[in-house]
């Protein structure tokens, strides 16, 4: 029977942080052929930026079932459940041993085992930097994403350039744009009246990584606020200190901007990007996924030059977007107007119904692989001992997988959930490696520095 006639298709969610758990539940929605009825159970892969209650609250994608796993023993779930689609929503040393682990369990099913799933991963956001390290390390899966139809040319690139298979590069989009068009809102110096207008930086974990750097953004973000009191100033920040995202983050801004004394239109926010768009007037980052949710809604859009237009910073992702630009030219009345044909080769801005077909090719070719008689070919990762025997077998073992992808000797049960004791030492252990990252390493570095 079609699966677009099945009532209901089962879908599990690998992801390692917040912002990953987004992509990959709001992917799976996307993707899932049409009229399916999803059920979608989450697993959280227990490490260093497992997302807390709070920032999985914040993110507002909801799931039927969540579960904090190590990698062993989610294959141990996928080898008990018969789910349809698996999404890796991971980094690409997690998908790789997923990839190998996920060949081990189909092998050791033997001929009564059913279908396997259909493998699909990707990427978060903006891909600038790591692209053939990243790449290789996710082929393997049925579906490696795109999410723009330059990403998908470079990943198509990189897979023939080194004689991979590049068949499972799928053209997408970003699975989180939407929310209302900008329709203009008061203009740049709105005195009184409705809301003000509204400037809002989107800061980044991990760029720039520097407190020099940090500081001086902050200053300049301080400085426009005072120049523009009729402004509302917004400093959207993406975790709280002591929480981890995608990135380590070692000078949170709310740190720094304690020193500073802020004006009183200047803010600090969390929550929902999505709620705080509905209220910006100009967004501004240094190269943040953000700006690609602005462009989509024709927000006004600054990518800062301050810095350097430079690979460290990511913002060189933006050249030719015509968003490039500083605070000098931000705190004249400077707003930026894209280019057309830019934004439309990384798929935004294309308007609701033209963003929805961008998942098209995804849906049809999930149920092209449901739909085969028969179990679905082995799972084929480039990277083999044979391939590559001096750097798979570490980046399996960083799972607690063999070369060949069984759990290694002295690997806890995967069915077997940890004692209270054993809880508690693990909360005690993350706590303290959080500490020793944001606290301890900076001071070490500095240290060094003399």
């Amino acid at each position: 029977m079609p699966v677009s006639a099945t009532k209901s298709l089962r879908v599990a969610v690998l992801a390692d942080s917040d912002t990953r758990w987004k992509w990959g539940a709001l992917t799976a929605n996307r993707i899932a052929p049409e009229h399916a009825d999803i059920r979608l159970d989450g697993y959280l892969l227990r490490g260093r930026a497992t997302p807390t209650a709070r920032q999985l609250d914040e993110v507002g994608v909801r799931a039927d079932a969540l579960h904090e796993v190590t990698a062993v023993q989610f294959l141990h779930a996928v080898r008990q459940e018969r789910y349809d689609v698996l999404v890796l929503a991971l980094v690409g040393g997690g998908v790789q041993a997923m990839l190998h682990g996920l060949g081990r369990v189909q092998e050791d099913g033997g001929a009564g085992r059913p279908k396997r799933p259909v493998v699909v991963t990707g990427y978060v956001g903006v891909v600038y930097e790591k692209l053939a390290d990243g790449l290789l390390l996710r082929h393997g899966a049925d579906l490696v994403l795109a999410n723009s139809r330059q990403d998908a040319d470079r990943f198509r690139a990189v897979y023939e350039g080194v004689g991979a298979d590049a068949g499972s590069v799928t053209e997408v989009a970003l699975p989180f744009l939407g929310g209302a068009a900008y329709t203009g809102g008061p203009g740049p110096s709105a005195e009184g009246g409705g809301r003000p207008y509204t400037v809002v930086f989107a800061a980044q974990p991990s760029v720039p990584e520097n407190r020099r750097d940090r500081t001086y953004l902050l200053n300049r973000l301080v400085g426009h606020a005072r120049r523009h009191p009729e402004r509302e100033v917004l400093l959207k920040l993406r975790s709280k200190p002591g929480e981890h995202t995608t990135h380590i983050e070692e000078l949170p801004y709310q740190k720094l901007v304690q020193r500073l004394d802020p004006p009183a239109n200047l803010r600090l926010v969390y929550g929902h990007m999505g709620e705080v768009l509905d209220r910006t007037d100009l967004l501004v980052t240094v190269s943040s996924t953000a700006a690609l949710e602005s462009l989509h809604r024709r927000i006004p859009t600054a990518v800062l030059t301050d810095l350097g237009v430079r690979e460290a910073l990511g913002n060189h992702h933006f050249v030719g977007s015509g968003c490039l630009a500083s605070w000098d030219q931000l705190d004249a009345g400077h707003r930026p107007v894209p280019d057309e044909e830019w934004v439309s080769r990384q798929g935004v801005a294309a308007g609701g119904a033209a963003y929805d077909r961008a998942f098209d090719t995804a849906r049809a070719r999930i149920t092209e692989l449901l739909d085969r008689p028969g179990d679905l070919p082995p799972l084929a990762p480039y990277y083999t001992p044979v391939t590559a025997p001096g750097y798979l077998p570490g980046l399996l073992a960083r799972h607690h997988l063999g070369p060949d992808g069984t759990p290694l000797p002295g690997t806890p049960a995967a069915g077997k959930e940890p004692g209270p004791v054993r809880q508690i030492v693990r909360r005690a252990a993350r706590g303290a490696y959080r500490h020793g990252v944001q606290r301890v390493a900076p001071v070490i570095r500095r240290m060094g520095e003399l």
